[in-house]
């Protein structure tokens, strides 16, 4: 089949939607609070957050480039079709109507909103906001070859012109001396690793595994049908979107330790950039924030929505496209309702379970033409990695888990004996133990098979 050759202009548009898709509520709020946490040492923290928060999505894009696989579960398949399966739901649960596409609209709502609202009347004012928000998701996402007229080009330009206002002011009068501001106990010494992992907030390295059918999609639908053209697309788009989100991650981390110098450190990085707006601009800033928030986390409501769709409606053909849609819509607004607090809360623990199986994923992924795609070497790594991210998901679990006994006893075990533990980072020997002994597996039976070739 024919394909046609994209111009500089096509690049631009799929990266602006990516970098739609990507930038959401987490990526607003999140950056801003770790500049606060980390004060000083706002620049090593912002080094751990972009690996985690940018390059991890990058090479999350790129694994999908690399084994031509046109989804999540393609990608995880050759770990066996059950985890595939598995994975593949977890995901999308998370990405869609469990965390990250309510906490698309509960965080817009608490930073633009919930201040000038009472107590007594907040749930009812979210209500109204959550319903509107999710009818406006709906609209959009009903198709995803319109995600490109929704977000690349509409959605996208007035969210980087709001933000651009932000940062304009803050750049020329800025609160204060972001390197005289005091740090964190937490950020004295370990500001690089606690970065990284704040990074997992973000949700962008399980993002860009669930997106990257939409990527092909949009690409199919601009022309190109030949496997590595599309392959090479979208890695180059990606490339676009996420060095732009890099620059405004670190504009948002300085930003929030600039803040110190008048504001206290605050709860979350929400009331932080709500203070920060009224210093510069007083209420025409909070009304620009709100707008911003909400531009930003629609854009992100709009990609999860329909990846989530398309997902779920390839494994599972019988349910329709608009019917898996509409379940992303109606239980993200049920959800969202419940409020930003404990969404958050519950979603940690989630997060780290299945980051590190997505960062292992995404690694082999990227390395797998060294050695095949051998299903041993998959297994393996992610084998020895599952137990110890569950053991970090029950760490990082509400005081209502983490209060058993058995939990405790466990989790003392853990630090105990797996290295890195107290860091969050027990996974990590694991799963090189894992992939040492599956690249080792491979090349004996490689080896042997070549002996029983000469043999005969």
């Amino acid at each position: 089949m024919q394909t046609n050759k994209l111009s500089f202009k096509h690049y631009l548009i799929i990266g602006s939607m990516l970098f739609g898709m990507f930038f959401g509520a987490g990526n607003l709020i999140f950056p801003i609070h770790l500049g606060q946490l980390a004060g000083a040492h706002w620049l090593t923290a912002g080094g751990g957050f972009l690996l985690t928060g940018t390059l991890l999505p990058l090479l999350g894009i790129i694994a999908i480039s690399v084994t031509r696989s046109n989804g999540i579960y393609e990608l995880a398949r050759p770990i066996g079709k059950r985890y595939a399966t598995a994975f593949m739901i977890l995901t999308c649960a998370t990405l869609g109507p469990l965390f990250a596409t309510p906490r698309t609209a509960t965080t817009p709502f608490q930073i633009g909103i919930a201040s000038h609202v009472s107590t007594s009347q907040a749930p009812w004012a979210l209500l109204i906001y959550s319903l509107l928000f999710f009818s406006l998701t709906y609209w959009a996402s009903r198709r995803p070859t319109q995600i490109i007229d929704t977000i690349g080009k509409l959605l996208n330009p007035a969210f980087l012109i709001l933000l651009a206002i932000i940062f304009g002011i803050a750049f020329t009068r800025p609160l204060g001396a972001a390197h005289t501001t005091a740090v964190t106990s937490a950020y004295q010494q370990g500001a690089f690793l606690n970065g990284f992992l704040q990074g997992y907030n973000t949700m962008d390295a399980l993002a860009a595994l669930l997106f990257g059918i939409a990527v092909v999609t949009t690409i199919k639908s601009l022309g190109q049908h030949e496997a590595t053209a599309i392959a090479k697309t979208a890695a180059k788009s990606s490339l676009l979107s996420i060095l732009l989100e890099a620059a405004i991650y670190l504009g948002l981390i300085w930003l929030g330790a600039t803040s110190l110098t008048r504001f206290k450190l605050s709860t979350d990085g929400g009331i932080a950039f709500s203070q920060i707006a009224k210093a510069f601009l007083g209420v025409p800033g909070e009304i620009i924030l709100a707008i911003m928030a909400t531009l930003t986390c629609l854009t992100t409501a709009v990609g999860l929505a329909s990846s989530f769709s398309e997902a779920l409606h390839a494994k599972f053909p019988k349910i329709s496209y608009r019917a898996w849609n509409r379940l992303s819509c109606g239980a993200s607004f049920l959800i969202a309702n419940i409020g930003l607090d404990a969404i958050i809360a519950w979603s940690t623990p989630m997060l780290m379970f299945l980051y590190p199986l997505a960062i292992t994923l995404i690694i082999l992924s990227i390395a797998s033409p060294l050695f095949q795609r051998d299903a041993a070497v998959y297994r393996w790594t992610t084998g020895l990695t599952l137990i110890p991210a569950a053991l970090d998901a029950l760490r990082s679990a509400p005081t209502i888990i983490t209060q058993h006994s058995w939990v405790q006893a466990l989790l003392a075990w853990d630090s105990k004996t797996l290295p890195l533990a107290k860091l969050g980072l027990d996974w990590v020997v694991p799963a090189m133990l894992g992939l040492a002994i599956g690249l080792g597996w491979y090349g004996i039976r490689r080896w042997w098979a070549a002996r029983s070739l000469d043999l005969n």
